[in-house]
């Protein structure tokens, strides 16, 4: 009896760890010149698979004037920046803890990026890459998670 509670328990621990081993989640991104806490992002799973990612608040101290976003070009255009969709697509690669395909949006600047996430540090940290072209053209975040 106690060998077969040990052998459930190990198994529920590693289904707990694989899940955090994914983007969804509630998230924490840190702005890249300060280090400081910028934002909370809520990644989900839509009912096609793919990722859908919005800002659900800012972490900022001293807020920024423009709470829109007014350099955005598409339907996002002059939207407030919280509740915004920032990530939009994404799929996770075959057999691997990657998802790529999808966008994610700079609400400061206006532009999408291509997009790759990584969760790394057992789940507790994604690497979120923005690039156009090429991956090797592009920056990436960490983003801490929340829950």
């Amino acid at each position: 009896m106690i060998k077969a509670a040990l052998i459930l328990s190990t198994g529920l621990l590693s289904l707990a760890a694989h899940a955090q081993m994914t983007p969804v989640g509630l998230w924490r991104s840190i702005d890249d010149e300060s280090k400081q806490p910028k934002a909370e992002i809520r990644i989900t799973q839509t009912a096609a698979g793919t990722l859908s990612g919005v800002v659900e608040r800012s972490l900022l101290t001293t807020p920024s004037p423009e709470t829109n976003c007014t350099l955005c070009t598409d339907d996002r255009k002059d939207k407030p920046k919280i509740g915004m969709e920032i990530i939009r697509g994404g799929q996770q690669s075959d057999g691997k803890a990657v998802w790529e395909g999808g966008k994610i949006l700079d609400p400061e600047n206006g532009k999408n990026y291509s997009l790759r996430l990584t969760p790394i540090d057992g789940g507790k940290k994604l690497e979120v890459r923005g690039f156009i072209g090429a991956p090797i053209l592009g920056r990436t975040q960490t983003w801490i998670r929340v829950q």
